[in-house]
């Protein structure tokens, strides 16, 4: 991996010099690694979101060292990992984090608990003492079992599956992710819909919580009239509840973890 790519995620935002001193770390022992920047506006202390965005992204890298850190337990005996899987090595907290991108890389196939950090009697910053160290030094061609002790990876921390249940002419999903725009995406996709055999009806029944309401099946958010609601299949394959130019989450009162049904 001499030179390779390093894709690296955090929720330290851009406002402090977090992520600089990361990319600080890996020019020093990497010069020649080109850094990817996924995203560092994860909501802070999301695991979730941030495993989600890191496994919705992880088939459009390069081979990669991926280097993920939202670490809400940073300084406890939570393990620090570095994960091969497919044509990546994923470097970050064992907590869950890493769980859904080694999925979508084909699977964990080998792991080792990090041992090295750098010597700066910080005990608050481990993605600059220790994740961005190990990430540059297997870009730098560093085997991954010189970076510590061989782990089991059934032991890795996993994060819980999403809820998703399939019946005929009914999907219940959990909302899986919120992004930015409000979009509302579910723990399904589009099989699911056909498995249900809901994908031929123009306009499907959305109930969540007390809420209930008829809406059209479509393949863009400007198939509707500006401001009007539709449930679409997202980029990322999965079925979504979307506004024309605004919140699905802000109007129906959704957020990751919720309930949806989809029915006639």
């Amino acid at each position: 991996m001499t030179a390779a790519w390093v894709a690296f995620l955090t929720d330290y935002g851009r406002a402090d010099g977090y992520v600089a001193a990361c990319h600080g770390v890996i020019a020093r022992i990497a010069p020649s690694a080109r850094v990817i920047d996924v995203t560092h506006e994860v909501p802070a202390q999301d695991v979730r979101h941030g495993a989600v965005v890191l496994a919705d992204t992880l088939p459009y890298l390069p081979p990669s060292v991926v280097l993920a850190v939202v670490d809400p337990e940073v300084g406890t005996r939570r393990r620090a990992v570095a994960v091969a899987a497919g044509e990546h090595v994923l470097v970050g907290p064992d907590n869950g984090l890493l769980s859904w991108a080694a999925d979508a890389a084909g699977g964990a196939v080998r792991a080792v608990e990090l041992e090295y950090r750098l010597d700066t009697g910080a005990t608050t910053f481990d993605g600059r003492d220790v994740f961005a160290p190990a990430a540059a030094h297997l870009a730098a061609g560093t085997e991954l079992r010189a970076l510590g002790r061989e782990l089991d990876v059934a032991t890795l921390v996993r994060l819980p599956d999403p809820w998703l249940r399939v019946g005929p002419e009914m999907v219940e999903a959990e909302v899986h992710v919120v992004d930015r725009f409000g979009n509302v995406a579910l723990a399904a996709g589009a099989a699911d819909l056909t498995a249900a055999a809901l994908d031929q009806h123009p306009r499907l029944r959305v109930t969540a919580g007390e809420r209930s309401s008829y809406l059209p099946l479509a393949a863009s958010f400007a198939a509707v009239p500006e401001g009007d609601p539709v449930l679409l299949v997202d980029s990322a394959g999965r079925l979504a509840l979307a506004v024309n130019r605004g919140s699905a989450a802000a109007e129906l009162g959704l957020r990751p973890g919720d309930r949806v049904t989809i029915s006639t």
